[in-house]
């Protein structure tokens, strides 16, 4: 079967950066809705458009076609006891960008001090240029419910509580869908 709308495509990846820097090896495969449904990043699925398993590609994807360029004007320092305690690197906070009346975005604590806490609006992976080393695996027609949901449910996918299937099981974290 070729990758085509509406199919479920399961990809063994490895991501690096520009410079083949290992950033995620993928232990667990990619498995993602194909078609529109922003459950990866759009390049890829140009990439794999139309291919069948055992199909293999090494892409770079730029940073506007990833995770958006460096913006500095999403990081901000924070007086520390605005913040819960106790306050860790990584954790994270939905805010409103300075300035904006868009949509909130997630703050990540990238800095502790000891009276102020830096917080990085950014993804960890914007302004990166990304290589994928891709490799198809399994392609099949996705079910009413998945297209309906427009994403995959089962392994590597998600679940309505249905299984036993974690809902955040490494390798689906390259979905585009809002970190939280």
């Amino acid at each position: 079967m070729k990758i085509a709308q509406n199919t479920v495509v399961s990809v063994n990846y490895k991501l690096s950066d520009a410079q083949n820097n290992l950033i995620e090896d993928g232990a667990q495969p990619m498995v993602y809705l194909h078609g529109g449904y922003e459950n990866t990043l759009p390049k890829i699925e140009e990439e794999l458009d139309g291919k069948d398993v055992g199909y293999t590609s090494t892409i770079q994807i730029e940073p506007e076609d990833a995770f958006g360029d460096y913006d500095p004007n999403l990081v901000k320092v924070e007086e520390r006891n605005r913040l819960p305690e106790p306050i860790e690197v990584g954790m994270q906070f939905e805010g409103m960008a300075e300035g904006s009346d868009e949509e909130p975005v997630i703050f990540t604590v990238t800095e502790v001090a000891d009276d102020k806490v830096v917080l990085d609006g950014n993804h960890p992976l914007a302004g990166m240029a990304l290589r994928f080393d891709l490799s198809v695996i399994d392609v099949r027609a996705a079910t009413p419910e998945e297209i309906a949901h427009g994403h995959v449910h089962g392994a590597h996918g998600h679940d309505h509580g249905h299984g036993d299937i974690d809902d955040g099981e490494e390798g689906d974290h390259f979905r585009s869908q809002p970190l939280q």
